[in-house]
């Protein structure tokens, strides 16, 4: 009685078949709303938390300290790139290739592959063992430069994991990515 009284009776209540097929229609577009609300949600943390570490105090951070530095190419007077390098003490003599980004109109130009050498040099004359990086990176192109400066790829994790590392259930289902650990060995100051 319930399967004919639920379904077979649909027929004689239009306004439910209209409200179910709205709902149908809806719920993919709930879905990507939810995802770009709580993508962004967790793109605003990381920016806030990257705003309190260094990019707050550019200056301050990266000359304060003789295990770190920013470089920015300028290109005709404009800002087409920035890489930044950064000591990790506690990771075994590595440094961190951080913030690296390069313009989209200087993108294949050898932009990224020169920030990346300053980062590599920076490494070798400092002494560190190797260079690490970490990428949700979607496009091929930042995979390939990573490649092409001899980066290999250790490790692929799924989700990003921000510092403060306080998610809701909603965050996780919705901010999903995939997160590349690269590293490079530096061996006897060559790069």
């Amino acid at each position: 009685m319930v399967p004919d009284t639920a379904f077979r009776g649909l027929r004689h209540h239009p306004e439910s078949l209209l409200i179910y097929t709205a709902m149908t229609g809806l719920l993919p577009a709930i879905v990507l709303c939810g995802r770009y609300f709580y993508s962004r949600r967790v793109i605003h943390r990381y920016l806030e938390c990257a705003m309190s570490r260094d990019m707050g105090d550019i200056e301050g951070f990266y000359t304060k300290s003789p295990d770190s530095c920013l470089w920015v190419a300028v290109l005709e007077g404009k800002v087409v790139g920035v890489v930044a390098a950064v000591g990790q003490q506690k990771s075994g003599g590595a440094v961190e290739l951080q913030r690296m980004s390069v313009d989209r109109s200087c993108r294949r130009c050898g932009v990224g592959v020169a920030l990346g050498r300053k980062v590599l040099e920076f490494a070798a004359a400092h002494r560190y063992s190797s260079v690490v990086l970490g990428t949700t990176a979607y496009t091929p192109a930042a995979h390939q430069l990573y490649q092409r400066l001899g980066f290999r790829c250790g490790m692929v994790t799924n989700g990003y994991v921000t510092h403060d590392a306080r998610w809701s259930l909603l965050e996780r289902i919705f901010y999903r990515v995939r997160h590349h650990h690269y590293s490079k060995i530096i061996s006897n100051g060559q790069h």
